[in-house]
């Protein structure tokens, strides 16, 4: 028995909205998701970088502003990203992401060269022992094979949406772990406060559809299983390794 066409009519219109509703629920979340990423990159670097750079003190080598440029520059890309995506503009979004590519690569570039860099130039301007920079080694480089793990899984899913975006929140957050660094809590209010944006990742997905998608669950994995790195800066172990890898620079 056929139903009425007003209740199959209603039926659609009931659906649609609900379907309107998620996507807007899920384009504000993604937004503030992305805004508070932003926030928590200026706070960390606020005082070492943002801050005297606008004041007219950052006198850092070129190396060092190039990449803070370039990775100020990704958070811009994240929010216009996200923003396309909200307001519907779909194909530019497509468009941008392919630049995005190159970027993404010229942010993990950058990051690697400022990964020996910065250390070598610490100890260059007598702040730094080569010890303490042998043990910094070890926070960049596992930001870099983060971030290049998960923005490369992101390229290579770009046509899936669903997960696509969670491996480019994942990787900003790879990325937001040296802006968390520079506030300077102990390591488990560190850790809390940079897995922020994926907890929150993850009750939205268990909100939405009352499971934590298989991605976000293995970002999140990944991360935890990365963080306790914090703990070999002065292991003698990881040093001498630390050492050896920078001896070429200095």
């Amino acid at each position: 028995m056929a139903l009425p066409g007003n209740v199959v009519g209603d039926a659609r219109a009931l659906l649609r909205d609900q379907i309107v509703s998620a996507q807007r629920r899920s384009h504000q979340f993604y937004i503030g998701l992305t805004l508070f990423l932003i926030a928590t990159v200026v706070t960390g670097f606020w005082p070492s970088y943002f801050g005297t750079f606008l004041r007219g003190g950052a006198t850092r080598p070129l190396v060092m502003h190039v990449h803070g440029a370039i990775f100020t520059g990704w958070m811009a890309l994240l929010f216009l990203q996200v923003g396309l995506a909200a307001t519907g503009r779909v194909r530019t979004h497509r468009r941008v992401g392919t630049f995005g590519i190159w970027y993404g690569a010229a942010v993990f570039t950058m990051g690697v060269i400022a990964t020996f860099a910065a250390p070598v130039i610490h100890v260059h301007a007598g702040e730094w022992t080569v010890d303490q920079a042998a043990g910094f080694l070890v926070l960049p480089i596992g930001d870099m094979i983060l971030f290049g793990g998960f923005f490369g899984a992101a390229v290579k899913f770009r046509n899936k949406p669903e997960i696509h975006k969670r491996l480019i929140i994942a990787a900003t957050v790879a990325l937001a772990f040296a802006a968390v660094a520079r506030m300077n809590f102990a390591p488990p209010i560190f850790f809390l406060i940079w897995m922020v944006p994926m907890a929150a990742l993850a009750a939205f997905d268990f909100r939405s559809t009352g499971r934590v998608h298989t991605v976000t669950t293995i970002c999140i994995a990944v991360m935890v299983i990365a963080f306790p790195r914090v703990l070999l800066i002065e292991n003698p172990v990881w040093v001498a390794v630390g050492r050896a890898l920078l001896r070429p620079f200095l």
